[in-house]
């Protein structure tokens, strides 16, 4: 077994990112591929899925465009089948595909709550279901999920947002329920407050940024890049005997009144 830093060496091993052209997805990736891992990033949108994919590349590591919808059920098995065959084993997985829509609730649109339940939750189980078929033939794989400090909070116009990333939290415990015992580790990050481009309209908005540097310990938003530890653990030989956790990294905006 690897001792010391070796632990969270990942030479050798092969990542899947979804929803990966840009912000924590690309941050997530870039940091698994820094620590050894090749890297497939998954997205829709074909021009940024290959503007990210070529901007690792320029960078030394080995990295391949997946493209699928991760909300589509059928789609996510066929591509991940294919990849498989095609390429290799996909030993982690990061579902990270995720998307945000504020409206008050009682005037939140029916197609918007759908849509985000397809995009937040619905591409967790698509893609993890699909990849924990190889790894359960292989007795081995790790899956890190992307929740959220809104998994345990909530705030005024994203009652479904927040519904979606508790139901990723309890889905994180169900797989790996299931899945422990066939030698896979299912664990979520839920991050809290973080300069993306999901978050802009916040960035922008010096009142609300006001607010959370007072309600956030550290005093400030999240870089993507303080994300990648977590990551980097939970995919790495560090956390063998992790499982189905939710690791929060927030600033400590859950730990305070």
């Amino acid at each position: 077994m690897r001792r010391g830093a070796g632990l969270f060496d990942l030479t050798g091993r092969r990542a899947l990112v979804t929803g990966s052209s840009q912000g924590i997805g690309f941050a997530l990736a870039r940091g698994l591929a820094e620590a050894g891992a090749a890297v497939a990033l998954n997205g829709r949108d074909a021009a940024k899925l290959d503007a990210a994919t070529a901007a690792l590349a320029a960078e030394g590591h080995d990295a391949a465009a997946l493209p699928f919808d991760a909300t589509d059920h059928a789609a996510a098995r066929a591509a991940v089948d294919g990849f498989e065959a095609a390429v290799g084993a996909i030993d982690i997985l990061v579902n990270n595909a995720g998307m945000q829509h504020r409206a008050p609730l009682e005037e939140f649109p029916a197609e918007a709550f759908e849509r985000l339940m397809r995009t937040n939750v619905s591409t967790v189980f698509n893609v993890g279901q699909a990849c924990a078929r190889h790894m359960i033939a292989r007795g081995a794989g790790r899956i890190v999920n992307i929740a959220s400090v809104q998994t345990a909070l909530a705030r005024p116009g994203i009652a479904p947002y927040t519904a979606s990333k508790g139901a990723v939290a309890n889905l994180t415990k169900g797989m790996a329920t299931d899945w422990a015992r066939h030698g896979l580790n299912v664990n979520a990050i839920a991050p809290g407050y973080f300069d993306t481009p999901l978050n802009a309209a916040l960035v922008a908005d010096p009142a609300f940024s006001a607010w959370l540097e007072k309600r956030t310990p550290a005093g400030r938003w999240g870089r993507v890049e303080e994300l990648v530890g977590a990551c980097v653990f939970l995919a790495s030989d560090a956390s063998t005997f992790v499982n189905g956790h939710t690791l929060f990294v927030d600033g400590g905006v859950t730990a305070s009144l």
